[in-house]
């Protein structure tokens, strides 16, 4: 199924992704939407990944945190699942992806505790607006992203490098896209770093670590934000006995109108 054809209100995306007819990527769909990172832990683990998030809200910014057993979000789309409604998910048992399939039905427990997590394909509508290129939108494949040389902050046994998103942009582009990010600290605001990706500890810009490598033009900067993957990588050292996540680039569509996050 072509983008253009997708459904564009988050419930109707949300129905196409459930029946299996959509599998892919969510950057660009139910555009004006927030779209969200997912982590299930169990509720052992879910004190500590709190206070994860807390202290590093640049990679996990927290929208909503579900009651324990139950797949529903309540505040961001009442009547979803969490079980069915990505594209795509990982799952991880004592921090080793085992699964990465479309529906977690088979694995859900009444102990699990799911959060969801601001995502920057949230503020990627507002470039988009205001005429500043995304790049793997006009290309039709994945946002570029990177493992960093930069730690996070640990909390119990969570901890772990930060993973930030790519998106080139205009040179003279970049004030403006670095104001109109700043106005989503809840979709991982503004950049964490502009230019020299070695500055990040990226040895090579053209083999990211997960997404697609995308053209970096003439003119252009790479434009590094904080990525919603980076909690993956702390489930693989915490080594919970079963944690779920999306699959990178594979979000949960949220009925929240992107400026219910938007900070001024």
């Amino acid at each position: 199924m072509s983008r253009t054809a997708l459904p564009q209100t988050p419930a109707e995306a949300r129905a196409l992704i459930r029946s299996g007819a959509w599998t892919g990527p969510t950057s660009g769909l139910a555009m004006g939407y927030v779209q969200a990172n997912l982590v299930i832990v169990p509720k052992d683990y879910a004190f500590d990944f709190l206070r994860f998030c807390v202290r590093n809200p640049k990679p996990c910014p927290l929208l909503e945190v579900t009651e324990p057993g139950s797949p529903e979000p309540v505040t961001a789309a009442p009547g979803a699942d969490l079980r069915t409604d990505l594209p795509r998910y990982r799952v991880f048992r004592h921090g080793e992806v085992i699964d990465e399939p479309t529906d977690i039905s088979a694995y859900w427990r009444p102990d699990l505790v799911a959060f969801l997590l601001g995502c920057s394909f949230t503020f990627e509508a507002a470039l988009v607006r205001a005429g500043v290129p995304v790049r793997h939108i006009e290309c039709g494949c994945t946002v570029s992203m990177y493992i960093t040389n930069r730690e996070c902050k640990p909390a119990g046994p969570f901890s772990g490098p930060l993973v930030v998103s790519m998106r080139p942009v205009p040179a003279g582009e970049i004030a403006r896209a670095v104001q109109i990010t700043a106005q989503y600290p809840l979709a991982h605001g503004s950049p964490v770093h502009i230019g020299d990706p070695a500055g990040l500890g990226i040895a090579d810009i053209n083999r990211p670590d997960f997404g697609d490598p995308v053209e970096i033009r003439p003119g252009e900067l790479p434009v590094f934000w904080a990525c919603g993957v980076t909690p993956q990588l702390a489930l693989a050292r915490a080594k919970p006995d079963l944690a779920i996540t999306h699959y990178p680039a594979h979000m949960f569509i949220t009925d929240l109108p992107d400026e219910a996050i938007r900070a001024f």
